[in-house]
């Protein structure tokens, strides 16, 4: 049954869907939930689907249910190769031109005929050279890391090849390698921070790609294949592992049923990187952060070795139903012998990820005159909802109207939805939540590949909340984000804020149960996994799609995201933007004052010390985009660095002479405060400490980081200049309320 109500987040980085880089990512979020990392199940031989069966029953939907109904046919044949040689070798450097001019004459234009014969054996044949070309590869680059290098040339090394040309052979792809481990060695012997020589780190860096590449199984091959063949169609189809559209689930809904860790492969082990507030592990109390489990056993059963056992694997087996029993072999933190056990026996029970859900500040700002002005801040990192019927119901709409319900109570005078790095999620959601804000009416149009037109209305005439508003976003602000915004925006309901434009995604996506469409009698057709096709494009009321232009910000202030390397427009065989008539609304009765708010910004903006930086920053960052160089000179490199230092040194200097730009009061408000109806909320600092993003983290980096301390916050301009756009927007909102009372008396 296709589920047309909802979209799914977009992946904010450019991939080409279930890649390499994935694989071969340095920190991995693993047994709490995976956010769009690829994790595999495998069933056993006699149940696992015929993966020529799941591959055919794909390209038939593909051909008949995506947006653009193309048919798989020689042309797409040739995107398919190009997709899924560059999925595995993302970077260009293992594959050699003469290997993929071998493909190109084998399979060019006869993958489709493969695919539909249930043929899977060239996407095998291409993976075993890849892992050919990358032992080879990673042994000779064992070998030149233990080399003498004095880094005093003139050579630099490319720092991105996706858009380059494959190395012509394999002498050539030797220099290409070879200035990567020189680069690589000149990066960590310029590391202040060594947790060891140069050599040991690059050496040990490549063993973990080695050892998951080795670990890469048939279905593993044949998921990266699948997926290469659903974004051949566009960018944002995919296909999904049974184990996949679990952890989709699992971040939508924003619970799971397990022990409540965030886990790590290091060295071979589960290494246990943060212990969820409030999970059974939590509750229970002896699993430690740092811990490594080395064994699992499911209840009272016999213990299973994990160590160097893949990490979705390690997963899966710590996962399970709710109250059973699962026992963890663990190597305790602290324990001066490796060889010392603990055991440790946790029921399993619903995990909430609450870092993910909507929350709340209340600011008291005061401006120069001494005047406070009370601000509700809230902070929705995605449009969440239970997708799948069981468990707890979870809805983004309702979060927010909680919400919204005590900063009405506490007073507020004006209200920003930050929605920056907010990937989407549910379509619905989206809807819901602007019909918080707007009478009923017309909030998304969607048109399927018959060309007709559907639109999506708020029904409920109601409002949470009906005065001044800003919303504040970024390139990262996707999909159901941008639904919101642009619909918000249409109506004149509120002010836009941040990068120039959104991502840009305007797709609408679905999910296809593969096992459903095969035949009957399909071994394990149940495990066929499931495909994410796009199906229909957004397009606003006032007619103009989201579709590749995103929404344009009213005001637009200086942002280090605000890079066009950042959105759909960097994307591969993304669709075209195009038009559909407008609906007819009702435009919100109050004035947003756009030209005013604009013009007292921009005056703020240019003497800001805060956008100053920022300006200087991405200068900087666009010129080391064009050229695309880093240079591989130890004396160049350290001159550098003491630049970025020095820079720092006197920004942090500067910062400590001025003060704080924004002088306010703060208190968090949780979704917690308002179901205990807690009555005193905990006050914070108006910079409030980094968040932890495992995903984007680098674990050596983490490792310095737990040594020295935290890195202290650094101003955030998007929000300070925010607020002074809402407190200007408050006032002006004021103001013509008073006037308008005048002229009526």
């Amino acid at each position: 049954m296709l589920m047309t109500k909802f979209d799914f987040p977009v992946r904010l980085c450019k991939t080409f869907g279930v890649s390499m880089r994935k694989y071969l990512s340095k920190a991995l979020l693993t047994g709490l939930f995976f956010w769009g990392l690829p994790v595999l199940r495998n069933a056993s031989a006699a149940t696992s689907p015929d993966p020529g069966q799941v591959a055919l029953a794909v390209a038939r939907w593909l051909e008949q249910a995506h947006y653009t109904r193309k048919k798989l046919d020689d042309e797409m044949s040739q995107k398919l190769l190009t997709t899924y040689l560059e999925a595995l070798d993302y970077n260009k450097l293992y594959f050699t031109q003469q290997d993929v001019d071998e493909f190109q004459r084998k399979y060019a234009t006869s993958l489709d005929d493969a695919i539909f014969r249930g043929d899977l054996s060239p996407a095998h044949e291409i993976f075993n050279r890849y892992k050919e070309r990358l032992e080879a590869r990673i042994e000779g680059n064992k070998k030149l890391a233990t080399k003498k290098w004095n880094f005093s040339g003139s050579d630099s090394v490319e720092l991105n090849r996706q858009k380059a040309q494959w190395p012509k052979n394999l002498a050539e792809a030797d220099k290409l390698w070879t200035q990567r481990v020189e680069a690589e060695l000149l990066q960590e012997n310029l590391n202040e921070f060594k947790l060891r020589p140069p050599d040991q780190t690059v050496i040990k860096r490549y063993d973990q790609v080695l050892r998951t590449v080795r670990e890469m199984e048939a279905d593993d091959v044949v998921n990266i294949f699948l997926s290469s063949l659903a974004q051949t169609y566009d960018p944002h189809s995919e296909y999904l592992s049974p184990s996949e559209m679990e952890n989709f689930n699992i971040s939508m809904k924003l619970s799971l049923v397990g022990v409540g860790a965030v886990l790590r492969n290091e060295d071979g082990f589960a290494k246990v990187m943060e212990v969820v507030p409030g999970g059974p592990a939590d509750r229970d109390g002896r699993l430690k952060e740092n811990d490594r489990i080395a064994a699992v056993a499911q209840g009272n059963g016999e213990f299973e070795d994990v160590v160097d056992m893949k990490l979705d694997k390690v997963v899966e087996k710590i996962r399970g139903k709710k109250g059973s029993l699962v026992r963890l072999q663990v190597i305790p933190a602290d324990a001066t012998d490796p060889s010392k056990r603990q055991v440790i026996e946790i029921t399993r029970d619903e995990v909430k990820l609450k870092d993910s859900e909507a929350k709340a500040e209340i600011l008291d700002v005061q401006d120069a005159n001494g005047k406070t002005t009370r601000i509700g801040w809230i902070t929705l990192p995605s449009f969440y909802a239970n997708m799948s019927g069981g468990g707890s119901a979870k809805s983004t709409t309702e979060d927010v109207a909680a919400l919204l319900g005590r900063l009405k109570q506490e007073g507020i005078e004006g209200l920003v939805m930050d929605l920056r790095k907010d990937g989407g999620g549910s379509l619905e959601e989206a809807i819901n939540l602007t019909g918080l804000f707007i009478p009923k009416g017309p909030v998304v149009q969607a048109k399927d590949p018959n060309g007709k037109i559907t639109v999506s209305s708020d029904t409920n005439p109601g409002l949470a909340y009906t005065g001044p508003m800003v919303v504040v976003m970024n390139r990262l602000s996707a999909s159901a984000s941008e639904i919101f915004a642009a619909a918000l925006q249409d109506y004149g309901r509120a002010v836009i804020v941040g990068d120039e434009r959104s991502f840009g995604k305007g797709t609408v996506q679905t999910v296809l149960d593969i096992g459903k469409v095969m035949p009957f009698f399909s071994l394990g057709a149940a495990d066929a996994g499931a495909l994410k096709l796009t199906i229909q494009k957004f397009y606003r009321v006032r007619g103009g799609s989201t579709q590749l232009n995103g929404v344009a910000s009213d005001i637009v202030l200086p942002s280090r995201t605000d890079n066009t390397e950042i959105g759909e427009g960097s994307l591969k065989n993304r669709l075209d933007y195009d038009e559909v008539a407008p609906q007819r609304l009702s435009e919100w009765p109050a004035p947003l004052f756009l030209e005013e708010l604009r013009n007292k910004s921009l005056a703020r903006i240019a003497p800001d010390p805060e956008f100053a930086y920022v300006s200087q920053d991405m200068k900087r960052l666009r010129e080391r985009i064009a050229s695309n160089k880093l240079s591989l000179n130890e004396k160049v490199r350290r001159e550098e660095l003491a630049d970025d230092k020095h820079r720092k040194e006197e920004r942090k200097k500067e910062r400590a002479q001025r003060g704080p730009l924004i002088n306010a009061q703060v208190w968090q408000l949780t979704l917690d405060d308002v179901r205990s109806k807690r009555e005193k909320l905990e006050s914070v600092a108006y910079e409030r400490n980094r968040e932890k993003h495992y995903l984007d983290e680098d674990p050596e980096e983490a490792e310095i980081e737990k040594k020295e301390g935290p890195k202290p916050p650094e101003p955030d301009p998007i929000r300070n200049e925010t607020i002074r756009i809402v407190e200007d927007l408050i006032r002006l909102t004021k103001q013509n309320q008073t006037a308008s009372v005048s002229g009526g008396n």
